[in-house]
């Protein structure tokens, strides 16, 4: 069933562990990724990028192709279906509207003043419609959705002044990790990390995880992280065995074929990242 973050990242904050937001950028890639949480019986929360957005055709047809997989798939676990890195509160609004049951925007871009003015727009609009919102300060920097920037670190006084004037449920401060893949190895602000954790109410939420080192992905949620986003190494197994595959039968031509050799793939990655967010994990 579809529900909103709030209450799932309040409980993985309170007993150290973190919920699993799994990117989706296709009908395959979905159905693969709620067939495999079904089977671990976890909660999941489904990423959808505004240029995934666009490829699918749009909000309505992702929300659409969500709840005929919930209803086809005999899905039971609690799923939250969410906007990546929304741009502008018409975008969200758009998102809340087609049925996405949380939403996060990135004003991050923006003056602090004004990242707060338009964050609080769209939590004016979504609270009384149920829907959570997630929102990032300071810039995690990398590349995604073929657009590149650089990182700036999100600061304690600023983040708690934040979170205080926005009212968001969920917060992404940018403390060294990088959407895409990393050249060398992840600098994350570990102590800032844990300084804002005690000091705001909200659980946190580490974007970019892909490609860092499993202790260090240990160490953020004990510093408490309690969401954790994940992309790019799901596209990484899923295009080596697609190729491995398209390589080995250079004559399958059936596209239900080509995009199910990597369905193996996702599912494994999607338990391998479940059984490290976990708390047993610690």
């Amino acid at each position: 069933m579809l529900v909103n973050s709030k209450e799932l990242l309040l409980d993985a904050k309170k007993n150290g562990y973190a919920i699993s937001h799994f990117n989706i950028n296709n009908l395959e890639w979905t159905k693969y990724i709620l067939e495999a949480m079904q089977e671990l019986g976890q909660p999941v929360i489904l990423g959808v990028s505004e240029g995934a957005k666009k490829y699918m055709g749009g909000f309505y047809t992702v929300s659409s192709m969500v709840n005929g997989l919930l209803h086809d798939l005999k899905i039971t676990i609690p799923v939250v279906l969410h906007l990546d890195h929304g741009t502008s509160f018409s975008s969200c609004k758009e998102a809340i509207d087609a049925g996405f049951t949380s939403v996060m925007i990135d004003a991050s871009s923006y003056p602090f003043g004004e990242n707060v003015r338009i964050t609080r727009e769209v939590v004016e609009y979504a609270h009384p419609l149920g829907v959570s919102v997630e929102a990032e300060l300071g810039h995690i920097g990398g590349s995604e959705d073929n657009i590149t920037s650089s990182s700036t670190n999100a600061t304690l006084e600023e983040s708690i002044e934040f979170v205080r004037l926005t009212g968001v449920d969920s917060f992404a401060p940018a403390l060294g990790s990088v959407h895409g893949l990393y050249r060398g190895t992840a600098n994350l602000d570990f102590d800032t990390m844990k300084k804002i954790h005690e000091n705001v109410d909200v659980p946190l939420v580490l974007h970019g995880a892909s490609g860092i080192e499993e202790e260090k992905i240990r160490r953020a949620i004990s510093c408490g992280i309690s969401k954790i986003n994940v992309n790019t190494e799901f596209q990484i197994a899923w295009h080596n065995d697609v190729l491995k595959f398209v390589k080995e039968h250079p004559d399958a031509y059936d596209p239900r074929l080509v995009i199910a050799s990597g369905s193996i793939a996702i599912k494994n990655a999607v338990k391998e990242k479940c059984a490290l967010f976990s708390k047993e994990a610690k």
